[in-house]
């Protein structure tokens, strides 16, 4: 295992109440479900927002944990970030807005980023573009992920930040009211929001920034994509020369968006394989017809496992494997040998279904994923293994082999994905308990209530 011991003591901490998984067997579902917005559009959206020369309007926004840390620290900073009701673009309902009015940023501030990667990596480099001190501090596990490339990126460009030689959580920075921009190196190897983190910026630095990536190969492109394609439609210009994996950001002013926030598509994944496991439809609601975000590719991912999917315009529905499993009374999965590198979050949830597949699985290409809220694969192997299943561990892979599961504790490590593929999982298998449910709240506002609502 590859824990630390922060993150053995968290999976037991006083927050470690057991929930007992809904078990439905092969009771067919036909529901319809609303996902709440995408944290990574959202918090994007966010840092954007908060540099352009006029107020954005965020149309529903994911409220979580993640989400709302980042409005906090951008209060902290001095932005105006209000709550309010606008009309929707659908029909003449009322809807969640956020409502973000720019202003100087400004210290001193202290702010709290808990185990948010987009949070401890975005926020930083715009609180550089302050005046004033700036501290940050999160959860334990937070001092543990990597966050050196950008702090040492921040440095090169001439931003003074004390983090006591570890290059990581907590620190501290004097912000000058500028950054001068240029060209600049970074290893995003380990997380493509190193570089993220700093393509967002770019509009606000003197000169811009040429950020070029020096690493081995580039986690979660999507997201990159994403980074770009947001920069753009706030009204900046990005060049982009993959060959040379270099970016230009210009110079320039943001202008503030009335934006609809997608629904969060990896969020999606545990909804899906409702349907997947236990029979019958789930349509998941406004699916876009094109989007960077990582989650698209479940249609593809779930379509090889077995199950049917159509898209239009109410939405995606997944229809299940007509076949029957051999290993238990339910439909019947389909393993996959797959390369997940570039849609590394969605490897929880695929893992829940490989468990339950009638045929070996492969998921591989997924090392970074050692990196995240904690190590996602010595979590998954181990959790997995515990409950009766078969899975191999390598460095950048997981192998999985058909294996029929018992009861048991499945652990979450403070990981909302890795509390979503227990849930999955104890959909088929009774006598399931999944520890602190209550992390998921990280990405959604109320997975319990909402996951009951559809399986009991």
């Amino acid at each position: 295992m590859h824990m630390s011991d922060s993150q053995k003591d968290n999976s037991q901490s006083a927050n470690g109440a057991m929930w007992p998984a809904p078990f439905r067997g092969s009771k067919p579902v036909n529901a319809r479900v609303v996902i709440p917005g995408s944290k990574s559009v959202t918090n994007r959206a966010l840092i954007l927002a908060a540099q352009a020369t006029s107020p954005s309007i965020l149309r529903r926004p994911l409220v979580s944990r993640d989400s709302e840390l980042m409005v906090a620290g951008l209060r902290q900073l001095g932005i105006d970030v209000q709550e309010i009701e606008v009309e929707s673009a659908a029909n003449s309902t009322k809807e969640l807005a956020w409502k973000i009015t720019p202003a100087p940023l400004k210290g001193p501030a202290a702010i709290d980023v808990g185990n948010a990667g987009t949070v401890m990596r975005f926020l930083p480099p715009l609180a550089a573009l302050a005046q004033g001190a700036i501290s940050f501090d999160g959860d334990p596990r937070s001092h543990e992920r990597p966050l050196g490339p950008v702090i040492k990126a921040l440095e090169e460009l001439g931003i003074s930040i004390d983090h006591g030689n570890r290059y990581s959580l907590p620190l501290s920075l004097v912000g000058t009211g500028k950054i001068p921009g240029g060209e600049i190196d970074i290893d995003a190897s380990a997380s493509s929001q190193f570089l993220s983190a700093l393509l967002l910026i770019g509009p606000s630095t003197v000169n811009g920034i040429t950020a070029r990536h020096i690493g081995g190969e580039l986690p979660s492109m999507p997201h990159i994509e994403m980074t770009v394609e947001m920069l753009r439609d706030f009204g900046a210009t990005v060049h982009v020369d993959t060959a040379k994996k270099t970016w230009r950001v210009e110079p320039g002013a943001l202008q503030g968006k009335d934006m609809v926030i997608e629904p969060d598509l990896s969020n999606a994944a545990p909804f899906l394989s409702i349907a997947m496991v236990c029979g019958g439809s789930i349509t998941i609601a406004d699916w876009p017809q094109k989007t960077t975000q990582p989650g698209d590719q479940l249609r593809t991912l779930l379509r090889d496992m077995g199950a049917q999917i159509s898209l239009n315009a109410d939405g995606l529905t997944l229809t299940a494997n007509s076949e029957k499993s051999a290993l238990r009374d339910a439909p019947k999965i389909v393993g996959i040998d797959v390369d997940l590198h570039d849609v590394g979050e969605l490897t929880p949830s695929i893992a829940a279904l490989a468990a339950l597949a009638d045929s070996p699985s492969h998921l591989r290409g997924i090392a970074h994923l050692r990196l995240h809220e904690t190590d996602r694969l010595a979590a998954l192997t181990r959790e997995i293994n515990s409950i009766g299943g078969k899975v191999t561990e390598e460095h950048s892979a997981l192998h999985f082999d058909p294996s029929t599961l018992s009861a048991g504790v499945f652990h979450t490590y403070e990981d909302h994905r890795l509390a979503t593929a227990g849930a999955v999982i104890g959909l088929v298998t009774p006598g399931i308990e999944v520890e602190n449910i209550a992390t998921t709240r990280k990405t959604l506002t109320d997975f319990p209530g909402l996951w009951k609502s559809l399986v009991q």
